[in-house]
């Protein structure tokens, strides 16, 4: 038997109706990114594996594809080279061999290279945004795909945290145009190294953020065992804990963590920060809620400074965007410092809480439909239909093999188009088109049940010459 068709695990096909929905969603992000004076680019889905490594952290690293090299990756390997003292070998070594490329991970290391590679072409501050796949070698589950579209917004060049201000209120009108209640969750970067540095572990500040992102998913009792088996005393974590269940207002919890981070330069340092980010959000006057929550870490290793997440207030779907500042990340490529913040919207968890919450728009109109019903009217038909295209009117000639009216208007149901151009010959004798309103028509039909009066309500008969205008008119009402 012939296989069945299949796509890999993790991956999905958009039909027509879901690309509507998720291209209303891309318009709405990026007419929001551009009102902020965002430009777009893109970048290659793949990147060279030396630009993805070590970005991310170690269990960043672990969820990379890796690209096999093109011909016989194999050929030549000195397999004896990698063999360990246990008679296995490093296959961590072994896939650098022949794996030089890797899809891309996310949108903001690949922005990084992009502005190393391109800084004689670029002006700073550059302010750019990017909607593209990424790719995760992670395990599939609900909202969880292996690949799925960001929306990264980015400014480069500015140390200024009025770029985390921006960031938030593009939050805050993206949210609110969507229709969704949001929280806007913020820490520090700085305070988390504060933190290790009170507990007596500056070391493992890597350790204890990983452990601390996983708070929400996993509770405060596994995060805590998480941090004694990487290596921290019973004694650093007791130290922690109470950081991790702060309450209060945000300036009540700045002042609460300004006595326990004092023997901390930098946690003091991250704790000026967040007040100085909360008096902007506060003199804007940004209607999201915003909070500070000090159990939140980001596992990324990039991040230097504020770091936020956004979540639904009113359903249990995980974060539907992150961000925050990430200054030493274009240094790892450059060997120069250049500041930089950015944000990440996360597209399929943000159609799956809209599909939730009702949010998304009903189903998008398709094409004007021109019926054909007599061969030798086609040049009209064409004629038509490029008038109305030309005056920027989606517009299709039926093409099926079945003519007959009933397939053609069932044809423009599925299609869920508007309107249906019908011009048979006494019409083009006339000069005129049976212009028939499918959307009107279906709203009508459960209130008018007289076919006469029905069909005076929906069809009319429109001059050529006036069609697009007229056509026009009735597609906005």
């Amino acid at each position: 038997m012939a296989q069945k068709p299949s796509i890999p695990k993790g991956t999905r096909d958009f039909g027509q109706i879901e690309m509507a929905e998720r291209n209303y969603i891309f318009d709405t992000i990026r007419s929001v990114f551009r009102t902020y004076g965002y430009s777009q680019i893109e970048t290659p889905a793949m990147e060279n594996l030396s630009t993805l490594l070590g970005k991310y952290g170690d269990e960043g690293d672990k969820l990379l594809f890796r690209i096999l090299n093109s011909g016989d990756a194999f050929t030549g390997i000195d397999y004896d080279g990698f063999k360990l003292e246990d008679g296995s070998y490093n296959s961590k070594a072994l896939s650098l061999k022949v794996c030089e490329k890797g899809l891309r991970y996310d949108l903001t290391v690949p922005f990084a290279r992009f502005v190393v590679q391109h800084q004689n072409e670029i002006s700073f501050p550059f302010k750019r945004f990017q909607i593209q796949p990424v790719w995760r070698a992670d395990r599939p589950q609900k909202g969880r795909y292996r690949e799925f579209y960001q929306c990264d917004v980015d400014a480069i060049g500015s140390k200024s945290q009025l770029c985390e201000l921006e960031l938030v209120q593009i939050v805050d009108k993206v949210f609110e145009k969507l229709g969704i209640n949001v929280l806007v969750k913020i820490n520090n970067r700085k305070v988390l190294a504060g933190l290790a540095e009170i507990c007596g572990f500056p070391d493992k500040v890597v350790d204890i953020t990983v452990a601390i992102d996983k708070l929400d998913k996993v509770g405060l009792d596994a995060v805590k065992e998480e941090m004694v088996e990487k290596g921290l005393t019973a004694e650093a974590v007791s130290i922690l804990e109470p950081v991790l269940t702060l309450s209060g207002t945000n300036r009540e919890k700045i002042e609460k963590m300004r006595g326990i981070m004092a023997s901390s330069a930098e946690g003091l340092k991250g704790l000026d920060e967040l007040e100085e980010l909360f008096a902007y959000i506060e003199a804007a006057g940004i209607k999201t809620p915003t909070e500070i929550d000090l159990s939140l870490a980001r596992g990324l290793n990039y991040y230097t400074g504020a770091i936020f997440e956004v979540k639904a207030l009113d359903w249990q779907i995980g974060s539907i965007c992150g961000g925050g500042r990430y200054d030493g990340l274009v240094e790892n490529l450059l060997h120069v410092k250049v500041p930089a913040s950015g944000a990440s919207i996360g597209v399929d968890r943000l159609a799956e809480l809209l599909t939730l919450t009702g949010q998304l728009p009903a189903q998008m109109d398709g094409p004007v439909i021109v019926t054909v019903f007599d061969e030798d009217l086609m040049p009209l038909y064409q004629k038509t239909a490029m008038a109305l295209r030309a005056a920027g009117i989606d517009t299709e000639v039926y093409y099926g093999a079945k003519r007959g009216i009933k397939h053609q208007m069932a044809y423009a149901d599925r299609c869920n188009c508007p309107l249906a151009v019908i011009i048979g010959g006494d019409e083009a004798a006339k000069g005129v088109a049976s212009v028939k309103n499918l959307k009107l028509g279906k709203i009508l039909a459960a209130t008018i049940t007289d076919k006469a009066e029905w069909k005076a309500r929906v069809q009319s008969e429109i001059p050529l010459g006036a069609l697009a205008e007229e056509i026009k008119k009735m597609l906005l009402n």
